[in-house]
């Protein structure tokens, strides 16, 4: 059996966000199979997964999903697409730097038994 768990919700503020790259949480402590990316903050905003490259853009009062495990063989975790673990969200100013509001990640993982 697969069991689904949820991990702590990662944040930051509009205060926190600038022209570099700031961490959005935590780095994740297990393996990632789903992802969402909220970004309730007024501005556009740019994500990293290493802190300097652009990885992709999510406008203000959106959000982004990545599903890794969509179509993944079912059973043991083996050749399973997911966000490994230590993997680290970064966000940036977009084209319009968020005043107020924070972005958020959801992440989802799963555990085998």
């Amino acid at each position: 059996m697969v069991a689904v768990f949820f991990d702590p919700l990662r944040s930051v503020a509009a205060g926190g966000i600038g022209a570099t790259y700031a961490t959005l949480g935590t780095a994740f402590t297990h393996r990632v199979r789903i992802l969402k990316i909220t970004n309730l903050s007024d501005g556009d905003v740019l994500i990293s997964f290493d802190g300097e490259t652009d990885n992709a853009v999510v406008p203000a009062g959106s959000f982004v999903l990545y599903d890794m495990a969509t179509n993944s063989p079912a059973g043991a975790e083996v050749d399973q697409l997911v966000l490994a673990i230590g993997t680290q969200i970064y966000v940036k100013d977009g084209p319009t730097a968020p005043a107020n509001g924070s972005v958020y990640a959801t992440a989802v993982r799963a555990r085998f038994d």
